[in-house]
């Protein structure tokens, strides 16, 4: 790709963010604007801005990754996305609003009354927006390295100064106009090169084989592994090695292997002819992008049981993301957050047709993505790879502004969030000028992770903290809203157990620990069983200690359930009531 072309594209999306930013902050006059943009932000531009930070680089780059990597299984990640603003238009969208509280900490010590359950569910924000945070930092390094050559840092560097300005300065009502900006931005990006690159598939005499069938090389490709791998061979394969290949050294010799495992050592470079079947990298603790391949990888059998525990850490986590949440508290009142809820069912559901089309060309044009763990590339590669020429050139530059727009949008939301909870119950005041300084060290943490980490495919990363969510913060909400009987005990039962069992239980998969099979099946994917955990734990807790369910319950939940123009009281964005 023309270095040129990309930068330049880059340094628009980043020059406009800037431009378009100023213009919430010549505008964001009060305190309520800063937090909340005064909620006043209509339906229409609410869900512009929503779906903006929601379509982060999972979204923008990972899901195409997955499916070239594993296949049409992955469709279920885009599905469970979508789904999961149905559940929460259905159940949690118009009360979040009624609350008048800011952030899910207000939420939480509004309804339970319980210093102690604001300040887990602080911790819970803190470290879901983190979470959150990281691929989007690494993904923006990604980017910049394919585009520029540039440090893996470069990127994410960028991206954090870029949004902590962004944040600092303007807040939510700057923010508000430049998520609805690079939603818009996000979607020409992903489509206008598909329309491109599906003309040239059709002209071309690319395989038409079926979207699950095994990936080809369709020329000779060398390939160079970077890390040390196990891959699976079904057939007998005759290539060309330089580098050790079960433990043996070859230079540039011609070698056939058998069917099975086979260890190839980081710094080697396979040779494949035309027409072999790409190898599947097979699983092993010391392999980065293994600990979560029971979904689609076959190697315990238990891909029924994956599928469902995508689903549901998808379907229930979306209600619980901190820059989702705080969004709705930006709408008039609980109607404009139920149609802002709706709009943003359309515009997500339009988004999520185009990256499997990039998954499904890169599983054609890109397959050796797959073996050299670089498959989150192949949004980027793909117009250089089937269009070529000063028209692949252009596409591509615009995928790489839209690439960077989906990180500088879903960080900032993010940001937003973390930023707030920490004013809020870590620092002193929780007026503006504290707001500021606790900016920077919302985004300092996810941006030193995101040098030392080791890389996972972006839309795993974000999938962890969707698990954390869904079992914290869905149960809290759920419950919170819909019946009286939760007290505080229950809920730092529930939020404790679920979400730290969900928390425990990827982190140690993702470190290796966990031993083939079924535990390592249940540990990866553990939303099937840490969802109805942290359910039953708060209403049992509950249930056993209900003289602590606190004495302004029938109030707030009638705040919540009633329209607004019933109740005389709200809340300020700060959560002190007037």
């Amino acid at each position: 790709m023309n270095q040129t072309y990309a930068v330049a594209a880059v340094t628009v999306v980043v020059l406009a963010t800037v431009l378009i930013g100023s213009l919430g902050l010549r505008i964001s006059r009060t305190t309520s604007d800063f937090y909340v943009a005064s909620r006043t932000v209509k339906p229409a531009l609410n869900a512009a801005a929503i779906s903006g930070e929601y379509l982060s680089a999972a979204s923008f780059l990972g899901i195409a990754g997955l499916v070239l990597l594993q296949g049409p299984d992955m469709l279920w990640y885009p599905v469970g996305y979508t789904a999961g603003y149905l559940v929460l238009l259905v159940l949690v969208a118009a009360p979040l609003r009624r609350s008048g509280a800011y952030t899910l900490s207000d939420f939480a010590e509004a309804r339970l009354e319980s210093q102690q359950v604001r300040r887990l569910a602080s911790l819970l924000v803190v470290g879901i927006g983190w979470l959150y945070l990281l691929p989007q930092l690494q993904g923006a390094g990604l980017t910049l390295e394919i585009l520029t050559g540039a440090p893996g840092w470069v990127g994410g560097l960028l991206v954090a100064l870029v949004v902590t300005g962004a944040v600092a300065a303007g807040g939510m009502r700057s923010i508000t106009f430049v998520q609805a900006f690079q939603y818009w931005l996000k979607l020409t990006a992903l489509l206008v090169p598909a329309l491109f690159l599906v003309t040239a598939w059709l002209a071309d005499d690319a395989p038409r084989a079926r979207f699950d069938a095994p990936a080809l090389f369709r020329e000779h490709t060398a390939v160079r592994v970077d890390d040390t791998v196990r891959v699976a061979i079904d057939a007998p394969l005759t290539l060309t090695v330089s580098g050790r290949v079960d433990a043996t050294a070859y230079d540039g010799d011609r070698v056939t292997l058998g069917e099975g495992l086979h260890r190839v050592e980081a710094g080697t470079t396979l040779g494949f002819p035309p027409g072999a079947h790409v190898p599947e990298r097979a699983a092993e603790a010391g392999d980065p992008l293994g600990w979560s391949r029971s979904l689609a990888g076959g190697h315990d059998g238990h891909r029924l049981y994956a599928t469902y525990g995508l689903i549901l850490a998808t379907f229930l986590g979306t209600m619980g993301l901190p820059h989702v949440a705080v969004r709705f508290y930006t709408s008039p009142n609980g109607r404009a957050a139920r149609r802002t809820t709706l709009v943003v069912l359309g515009l997500v559901g339009a988004f999520y047709l185009l990256p499997p089309v990039y998954g499904a060309l890169g599983r054609i044009y890109a397959p050796e993505l797959a073996l050299t763990g670089a498959s989150d590339a192949a949004v980027l590669v793909l117009p250089d790879r089937v269009v070529g020429g000063l028209a692949g050139e252009l596409l591509g530059a615009l995928l790489a502004g839209g690439a960077f727009a989906a990180f500088l949008s879903t960080a900032s939301g993010l940001t937003m969030s973390v930023a707030g909870v920490l004013t809020q119950d870590v620092l002193p005041s929780r007026g503006v000028r504290h707001f500021r300084l606790a900016t920077p060290i919302a985004m300092a943490v996810p941006l030193a992770l995101s040098v030392v980490a080791t890389k996972v495919p972006v839309a795993d990363a974000v999938g962890l903290a969707f698990a954390v969510s869904a079992s914290s913060f869905c149960p809290l909400l759920v419950l919170g809203i819909w019946w009286r009987g939760l007290t505080p005990p229950g809920a730092v039962a529930g939020l404790l157990t679920g979400g730290g069992a969900a928390l425990t239980a990827v982190m140690a998969t993702r470190a290796g620990l966990a031993p083939d099979g079924w535990p390592h099946t249940l540990m990866a994917w553990p939303a099937v069983w840490s969802v109805p955990l942290a359910f039953l734990t708060m209403i049992v807790v509950s249930l056993a200690t209900r003289r602590h369910i606190p004495p302004g319950t029938p109030a707030i939940l009638a705040r919540l359930h009633l329209p607004e123009d019933l109740m005389t009281t709200r809340l300020h964005p700060e959560g002190a009531e007037r």
